[in-house]
């Protein structure tokens, strides 16, 4: 049972994650390599938030998000009119600033990082598991699980009326053939800027939840491992599918987390590369065997050829 709540919490966070940058990469076609940047910036605006300057959780996690769709548009701003590989490149440069500037800014506790803000959790924890029946309440994780998997609800279903929306239109448009939408008066370099900006406000909130996770939020938290590894969800998925994050996401961290029960005589750091071995493994299968992911188009990998 704690196995697969584990699973479940940690599935639930990186599918947060991925749903931004499906977005970004699947429905807009921006090769966002700095998302886990996006996350930090959520993450550490509301630790500061809370620990510095004494606020509520929900009034920080709320400017949290906002300071982050800031970071957004700004990043937006100086990239969005570079493509394909600059675009990445600049992104994941962002990414790479933002967790330099943490390991090193006593603001943000450089290596050690942030404690203490998870007060205002605990209660609501609590008061959730004194309430479960079945003796469901010795399950320490089930809240945060709850609270995961209905935060990924209210934003995939955000994600699927907005792909149905004109907006959404726009935005495959722009991914498709740019010079056809600009045709057309769209203009794309705001409607790559508005899309940067919602993907990092869903990586803010997958990083408040991480935070929550794992109780402190640290630099080496928001490596660039956490994008690939949301990059390998996708494509198991299916890039452009909001629906296959669901199921790359717990097969991925099915597979990852049943690694951790082979008795490797490993450290603790060559146990993760192990893991990332895997993820490697598991998308050179995946491409072999179906190239467009779970749920996949073959249309669309022809359309962005």
């Amino acid at each position: 049972m704690e196995f697969w709540m584990t699973v479940l919490v940690i599935a639930g966070i990186y599918g947060i994650f991925t749903l931004g940058l499906q977005l970004n990469v699947g429905l807009t076609g921006i090769p966002n390599l700095g998302q886990a940047g996006f996350m930090a910036v959520g993450a550490y605006a509301m630790a500061i938030f809370i620990v510095d300057l004494h606020w509520e959780a929900l009034p920080a996690l709320v400017v949290a998000v906002a300071v982050t769709v800031v970071a957004g548009c700004l990043v937006g701003a100086g990239s969005a009119r570079l493509r394909g590989d600059y675009l990445a490149m600049a992104t994941l440069a962002f990414a790479e600033i933002i967790q330099y500037t943490a390991m090193n800014s006593s603001l943000t506790g450089a290596s050690v990082g942030l404690f203490g803000f998870g007060g205002s959790w605990t209660t609501i924890s609590d008061w959730m598991l004194s309430r479960l029946p079945f003796g469901l309440g010795a399950y320490s994780e089930l809240p945060l699980l709850a609270v995961t998997w209905v935060t990924f609800a209210l934003v995939y279903g955000a994600l699927v009326v907005l792909r149905r929306s004109p907006w959404g239109r726009v935005l495959r448009a722009v991914r498709d053939e740019e010079d056809a939408a600009e045709s057309v008066g769209k203009s794309v370099y705001l409607v790559r800027i508005q899309s940067l900006a919602l993907a990092a406000g869903i990586a803010a909130v997958a990083g408040f939840l991480l935070a929550l996770s794992i109780s402190v939020v640290y630099p080496d938290a928001f490596s660039a491992d956490f994008t690939f590894i949301g990059f390998a969800i996708m494509i198991l998925g299916g890039i452009g599918s909001l629906g296959g994050v669901i199921v790359g996401s717990l097969l991925l961290w099915t597979v990852l987390e049943g690694a951790t029960f082979l008795q490797l005589p490993l450290s603790a750091d060559r146990v993760a590369a192990v893991q990332m071995l895997i993820v490697g493994l598991v998308l050179v299968i995946a491409m072999v065997v179906r190239p467009q992911g779970m749920f996949g188009k073959h249309q669309e990998m022809v359309l962005r050829v």
